[in-house]
C-alpha cells in the first residue's frame, strides 16, 4: 500500500510540474506574441512615414 501512495504522489508531482511549465510556455508565447505584433506595426509606421 505505501508503494502504491509513492507512485500516485510521484505521478501528481510530475503531472503537476509538467502543467505548470505548460501554463508558463502558454504565457510566454503570448508575451512574445504581443510584442512582435507591437514591433511589427511600428516597423510599418516607420516604413509609411519614410516613404510619404
Amino acid at each position: 500500500m505505501e508503494t502504491i501512495m509513492l507512485v500516485c504522489a510521484v505521478a501528481a508531482s510530475l503531472t503537476l510540474g509538467v502543467l505548470v511549465s505548460y501554463g508558463i510556455c502558454q504565457a510566454m508565447f503570448r508575451v512574445f506574441r504581443v510584442h512582435s505584433i507591437a514591433a511589427a506595426s511600428k516597423r510599418a509606421t516607420t516604413a509609411n512615414v519614410v516613404t510619404a
